[in-house]
Parts: structure tokens; sequence; C-alpha cells
């Protein structure tokens, strides 16, 4: 795939294109760890709510909405990367289901009025925004939610969120909890 752009990999808009900004910050979450995610989640996500919180190039939420997500919310810090996010949910005729929040991630958390069913982190590397978060978590995740992290060396989230499943990409591990015991 060249630079700047990715591939959806499932669902209603399987193979369109997302296009984003260089920044040296973004790392799209590959192809095939998205595969192996929504394998995971289940191919079909109807009905369900996504929270995708340092959207960069929106692979995950747009993803999740291409599989049926009813409500998929992005948080983009950085202007130019949100207006790409903008012009990457017009294209696909998203606006009905994809809301994005111009801002901080720890601001949209402490704010955050209701749980969703699925939240996507795959915040900057060693940026300590994961361990900043989790206190949150538990009240951003719905009881059986789950919640996807892609860290340098993996998480644990606490005594709320069981590891489901991981894998490791080159440099990426990628771990999916659950929130409670169901």
């Amino acid at each position: 795939m060249n630079a700047n752009r990715v591939r959806i990999v499932g669902g209603i808009h399987r193979s369109r294109i997302l296009r984003f900004p260089a920044r040296a910050e973004l790392r799209p979450t590959p192809d095939r760890v998205r595969e192996t995610l929504f394998n995971w989640l289940g191919q079909d996500l109807s009905g369900r709510e996504c929270l995708d919180l340092f959207a960069g190039s929106g692979a995950l939420g747009f993803e999740a909405a291409s599989r049926g997500a009813a409500r998929v919310v992005m948080v983009e810090k950085d202007p130019v990367v949100w207006r790409a996010l903008q012009e990457n949910r017009a294209a696909l005729g998203l606006e009905a289901i994809v809301e994005l929040y111009r801002g901080d991630a720890l601001e949209f958390i402490r704010d955050a009025a209701r749980p969703f069913d699925i939240v996507f982190l795959d915040p900057p590397f060693d940026s300590e925004l994961l361990a900043r978060l989790a206190a949150a978590l538990p009240r951003l995740t719905r009881s059986g939610g789950m919640v996807y992290v892609e860290s340098s060396r993996g998480v644990e989230l606490g005594a709320e969120f069981r590891l489901h499943r991981q894998g490791r990409a080159g440099q990426v591990t990628y771990q999916l909890f659950r929130h409670g015991d169901q």
C-alpha cells in the first residue's frame, strides 16, 4: 500500500482506500492485524457502539463502521488529520454512523457520558497515555464489552479486564481484553 493510504479489509466498504496526511506518529493498523482483530470480534458488528480514541488514519473506526457498527466515535487531536477523517467519512457516506470529535483523548474520556461496546486504543507508542487512561476504561466500556490495545510491549488493564486474545506483528503487540466476567 502506498504511503499515507490504507484500505478497508472487510464489510460493505471492503477495498475502499482511506487517505491521510503524512505524520511521523501515525501508524495505521496493518491489514493483517485488522483482519485478525475483526476475526476475534466477529465479522458483523451490527448494533455495536465503538470508540476509536486515537483515530489517526481512522483505519479501526472505519473498519468497524464498514462491518455494521451502529455508532463509531473517533477522537483526533491533530486538526489536519481530523480534516482527513472528515473527508474519508464523507467519501464513504458514513456521516450518520461516524461521529468525529476534535480534541484531546483525555478530555474526551473525562466528559464521556455513556459506555461503548468496543474501545480501540492505539495511542502514540511510549507516550504513557495508556497508563493515564486505565482508570477511566471501566466507565468507558460496557460490561462484556471489549478493549483493543496496540502498544510496543503489551499492557495489563487491571482487575476489571481479562485478556481475551493477543498477538504480535513486527514491533506491535496487539491485545483484546473483555470487560467483566462475561
